[in-house]
């Protein structure tokens, strides 16, 4: 069956690798045609994925799965949805769709791939993320999308039916979206044998991945003219990389932000021209080491740095000063979380800084806390990271450990998300998508006992799974937490102050944060705050965002980001979408913040915590699982310490800390969930 093989007549030469898949002999292969610039064809022809184009297609067309291992800057992610598009796969109104982990990677790559076409984005070529879709169902045949865009896609169409390919890119990354879209994506195709699957990645186990994958085993030998071969294919698409000399620093460094600081001003001083990628953990990280390098290089004159952050939540117009050229005698140097180690190509960088941590959320299902944890950084991360310097010529990549910290105790991988999250959200998912039986569901990798049970016991002590385990309600909200609070809502009469007060929870956070104006930014922190706690501050804050008229201006003198409170406005006016498709009646509570907080109180009990006795240092113990806990000092609650309180989420640095507070009565916590109470003591405190 030749339908979609243009390319040419005679079959690529195959290899049997020891994979177990094939790979190819490099093949030449037809120009792309359809393309009025010749300097953007001749860019697309200069990737080396290119030589692999004919053997991509050839084993898309022959085989149900395509595992593709291609290393960063290959151009797999950008090219291959093009080249299948070029090949037929997008005809008869059918669409071709790319996951990415990441919504900035989303957002990028589509971009990308709609200028190499000459489109404009958002018809032929689109986007997909949370809360942002910018596709035509009559125009889109490109589509990008994060992992979990398309699992949510299957609540309206459970096989996926209008796509002809799927690829699930950046499999390496290991995420729970994108493990879960795996299980499902195996299943759908055994009742879609026509749907192809790309499984792509910079480094993956691909054997593992292709016995995943294998159906032949089960489903015995299947007429093969008539389906393709069930058995998946490896390809193996070299990177265009260039010699990247690797340093370690001789002792460990004590400060690893004052060691990525004084390593950049290095380089500006003593390499020759050449951008800079720094690798940090997290927004916090970024702006503190954005500012000692801007502060520094004011001091010592140095005009030449252009020093630029890049993190997820960053608002599109950073996003693009981090991807355009740098001037002529200036050098970029971006500051980054892991973010641009696989999913974001940066042209131009040719010294990598590594700092050798990263962030990641880690939960305790025998404790019930999820924490975002700084931690070392595995083998595979720290290869991909130096990699990102020898894109255009040869490179160097600084490491702040030693080489002996490297080899003998860093882990060859990370933990995969699957194993270290809190699975409550997965199970609803799951559980909406008809996939009962969660213990037996197919996992490319299985999660732990111990984290299910604990997921089905939150939802089953939410009300949101009954005796039986199945779903009592449709689910419209991924955070079940949050979703029970906006039910709830409805029967104490304020769902329009639960609305606002989830849109910002869906928000790292709506303040500004900068050092070196802490007093300014408590001043104005002080404008917005009440004494029953954070949610009703966020109140506070939206009415007066939008009495400004959503003024940028009034954000700035408030210390509030801009960016987050526009998109606080379009998360909500989407939840209101949803609350009135489920029936609830949009009312406000008139100021009773009473009610306002026995609806947080009633979708956030599980994570109640009181004030120790006699405790002069801020010290509650959660009811649950007598955790020991502090109010993080950015709530407006810091340091007035009420007796009980609920928390929204819990990060760890030095101490748990618990964010986004609010004060509440312990009576309550009886009233919201007498069947998860009934056993607790909720004595008073003794004074």
């Amino acid at each position: 069956m030749t339908r979609f093989w243009k390319p040419g007549t005679e079959n690529p030469r195959l290899l049997d690798d020891e994979e177990g898949g094939v790979i190819f002999y490099n093949t030449s292969s037809s120009s792309s045609s359809g393309y009025g610039h010749m300097s953007m064809d001749k860019q697309r022809q200069r990737l080396p994925v290119y030589k692999y184009r004919t053997a991509i297609l050839y084993l898309v067309e022959k085989h149900a799965t395509t595992i593709i291992v291609g290393e960063t800057g290959s151009g797999k992610t950008t090219q291959i949805p093009q080249y299948l598009k070029e090949a037929g796969w997008a005809e008869g109104g059918r669409v071709i769709a790319c996951t990415q982990p990441r919504r900035l990677a989303v957002q990028t790559v589509a971009s990308r791939v709609a200028e190499e076409m000459s489109v404009k984005l958002g018809e032929e070529v689109g986007y997909t993320i949370r809360f942002e879709d910018l596709t035509n169902n009559d125009l889109t045949r490109i589509k990008f999308l994060t992992d979990g865009v398309l699992l949510r896609e299957m609540m309206d169409d459970p096989l996926l039916s209008k796509y002809s390919v799927i690829m699930v890119d950046e499999a390496h990354e290991r995420s729970l979206s994108t493990y879960i879209l795996l299980g499902l994506l195996k299943k759908i195709q055994r009742r879609r044998p026509e749907l192809r699957l790309i499984i792509a990645s910079a480094t993956i186990e691909a054997k593992s991945m292709a016995s995943f994958f294998n159906a032949r085993k089960r489903q015995g030998q299947d007429d093969e003219q008539i389906e393709p071969n069930k058995e998946p294919a490896i390809i193996s698409v070299e990177g265009r990389g260039f010699n990247v000399q690797i340093y370690y620093v001789e002792e460990p460094v004590p400060d690893y932000l004052r060691a990525v600081v004084s390593t950049v001003l290095s380089i500006d001083d003593l390499e020759p021209m050449g951008d800079v990628l720094v690798f940090l953990t997290g927004q916090d990280d970024i702006d503190a080491a954005i500012q000692m390098l801007t502060e520094d290089s004011q001091s010592n004159r140095k005009k030449g740095l252009i020093v630029l952050p890049l993190y997820s939540g960053l608002p599109r117009a950073d996003q693009d000063l981090v991807f355009s050229p740098t001037p002529r005698g200036r050098r970029k140097v971006v500051i980054s979380t892991n973010i641009a180690e696989t999913s974001l190509t940066l042209e131009g960088v040719v010294y990598v800084v590594d700092c050798g941590f990263t962030k990641q959320r880690i939960y305790n299902p025998m404790t019930d806390i999820e924490n975002l944890v700084v931690t070392s950084i595995s083998k595979a991360s720290a290869r991909q990271r130096a990699g990102r310097a020898g894109r255009t010529r040869p490179g160097k990549c600084y490491r702040l450990y030693t080489e002996e910290y490297f080899i003998n105790e860093m882990s060859a991988y990370g933990i995969p998300e699957m194993q270290r999250s809190n699975l409550v959200p997965c199970v609803i998912q799951l559980k909406a998508l008809g996939v009962d039986n969660i213990l037996g569901f197919d996992w490319p990798s299985s999660p732990s006992p111990e984290a299910l049970i604990r997921a089905l016991e939150v939802l089953y002590s939410l009300g949101v799974l009954d005796d039986d385990a199945k779903l009592t309600s449709p689910a419209g909200f991924q955070d079940p937490m949050i979703s029970k609070m906006i039910l709830a809502s409805n029967d104490f009469g304020c769902s329009e102050e639960a609305i606002t007060i989830a849109a910002v929870l869906s928000i790292q956070s709506i303040w500004f944060s900068s050092k070196g104006v802490q007093k300014e930014m408590d001043e104005a922190k002080l404008r917005f705050a009440v004494s029953e706690g954070d949610h009703v501050t966020f109140l506070n804050v939206y009415k007066g965002f939008i009495e400004s008229g959503k003024s940028s201006n009034w954000c700035h003198k408030n210390f509030l980001n801009y960016q987050a409170m526009r998109k606080v406005h379009e998360i909500r006016l989407q939840l209101r979408r949803i609350v009135q498709r489920l029936g609830i009646t949009l009312k406000s509570c008139e100021g009773d913040m009473k009610v306002v907080r026995k609806a947080v109180t009633a979708g956030f009990f599980a994570n109640a915590c009181r004030l120790e006795a006699f405790s002069h240092n801020g010290l509650y113990k959660t009811i649950r699982s007598s955790q020991e806990v502090y109010i993080h000092p950015s709530s407006v609650l810091f340091r007035v310490n009420p007796k009980w309180i609920v928390f929204h989420s819990i990060v760890s640095t030095d101490r748990q800390y618990m964010r986004n507070v609010i004060s509440i009565d312990p009576s309550w916590l009886t009233e919201a969930a007498p069947h998860f109470y009934q056993h607790k003591q909720l004595n008073p405190i003794p004074h």
